[in-house]
């Protein structure tokens, strides 16, 4: 995680830029609003709790990079992030899952963040307890076969057991350890909205009820150490602080990401699924202006979240929202269609670059490939003629592609290596020959 202060608007955009190529404007949007994040921390609390967050709309075709935008503006802070399509949201009172579960879902994401860095926090010492354990647990079915040892003898063999596990040498060596295993009753809670949690810890409380046996497992001492690892990290982590810490983070740094909102905007004197879409909005209005939703862990605000819309809005425009959901969201910035040129930038510049992620696979198996200027940019050509002539999906366009052009590799890879192939446009044109001349095919697989 970078340190938030040293985190200025140019410098999220430029660590945005190492992903995603283009969308300057987007990345100005995103920029500002995780800034004044920061501005408003920086306030006395009676004034920042006033401060409402300057939530972002994104516009924009399918693939041109509004959700990586957020996942990696969320990464940078180590932010609870969650994204959510407004189409899976019905209005209260209709079949479908209710708005407030976004937030509940936050707050799990929120919570198990923490616990994950607490558990990493305490894993050496957690280590530590359980190579101890199982010392305990050699040394004492050593004792059976010595029962005469003296207490020097015991500590020099305790020492040897030690040594050995330490050097990995008695790792398939199988030993009998107590785990815990819980068992609660599976429940389904059927409402209007399908099965949906309503803010109870129902499997906690169930689970005091049921409260955990200890069963005797025989497994080899490397299963063992991580299963003890485990157990003894969840006893050194603190509980209450870990779901103190994380209801925080989610309430204060949260960001919550609403993918095709505008597939939810009704037309006017519709009825029946317009009726409900208009209905999701209503029910939305109030978890982006601040309300407070009860999770299993306790009430939360929404407050202080900072909510991304996006959506394509081809046969809709933003305007067609609710005036008052539209106002909460300040911030817009429209994404531009990608073309050839952009896939070619797509293809090498990113960190994560699709085609360095193809070579590194490969490479597993010691088959070592290079793609030509020439291969890039016709791979590039394709997906913006195959974008033009169907369906514009970005570039994603680029995923099948690549997966098409490099498919025999993948298959024969451990039967050629060690190998090293470089991949021209001739290679290019020969895999997606095929494809391209037959139309019914290239609308199916491209």
């Amino acid at each position: 995680m970078k340190d938030v202060q040293e985190l200025t608007p140019k410098r999220i955009v430029e660590e945005l830029d190492r992903y995603i190529v283009g969308q300057a404007d987007a990345k100005r949007a995103v920029a500002i609003a995780l800034r004044n994040r920061w501005r408003r921390q920086q306030l006395p609390a009676e004034v920042g709790d006033d401060v409402a967050p300057k939530n972002i709309m994104l516009i924009g075709p399918t693939g041109v990079g509004k959700t990586e935008i957020a996942r990696r503006l969320a990464a940078l802070v180590s932010a609870p992030f969650i994204k959510v399509e407004a189409t899976r949201y019905t209005e209260v009172g209709y079949v479908g899952k209710d708005v407030e579960s976004m937030v509940r879902d936050l707050v799990e994401i929120g919570v198990s963040m923490v616990k994950q860095e607490e558990v990493q926090r305490v894993q050496k010492r957690a280590e530590e307890r359980a190579e101890e354990r199982i010392l305990e647990i050699l040394a004492a079915s050593q004792r059976h076969d010595k029962e005469g040892a003296t207490e020097k003898d015991k500590a020099e063999a305790r020492d040897r057991l030690r040594k050995d596990l330490r050097a990995g040498s008695i790792e398939k060596k199988e030993v009998e350890i107590e785990v815990e295993e819980k068992h609660t009753p599976f429940m389904q809670v059927f409402s209007q909205q399908g099965m949906e949690e309503f803010g109870l810890d129902l499997p906690g409380a169930l689970g005091n009820m049921f409260p955990s046996k200890r069963v005797t497992r025989r497994i080899t001492i490397g299963e063992a150490r991580r299963v003890l690892s485990q157990q003894e990290a969840e006893k050194l982590i603190d509980r209450e602080k870990v779901t103190r810490d994380g209801m925080r983070r989610a309430q204060d740094m949260g960001i919550v990401f609403i993918d095709e909102l505008d597939k939810v905007v009704a037309a006017a004197g519709g009825s029946g699924p317009d009726v409900s879409r208009g209905g999701v909005q209503r029910d939305l209005l109030p978890i982006v202006e601040g309300s407070t939703v009860v999770t299993r862990y306790g009430p939360v605000k929404t407050d202080h979240v900072l909510f991304i819309a996006a959506g394509a809005f081809s046969q809709s425009k933003p305007s067609d929202l609710m005036p008052e959901l539209q106002g909460r969201f300040p911030l817009r910035a429209e994404l531009k269609a990608l073309g050839r040129e952009d896939f070619v930038r797509i293809l090498t510049e990113p960190k994560n670059a699709m085609l360095k992620q193809v070579k590194l696979l490969l490479g597993t198996e010691d088959v070592t490939i290079e793609f030509t200027k020439d291969a890039i940019e016709e791979m590039a050509s394709v997906a913006a003629a195959a974008n033009e002539s169907m369906q514009n999906i970005g570039a994603r366009r680029l995923h099948t592609i690549i997966e098409k052009v490099v498919e025999d590799l993948s298959f024969q890879a451990p039967d050629i290596a060690p190998s090293k192939i470089s991949i021209n446009a001739k290679f290019v044109r020969e895999r997606l020959k095929s494809v391209l001349q037959d139309e019914d095919v290239k609308k199916y697989i491209l």
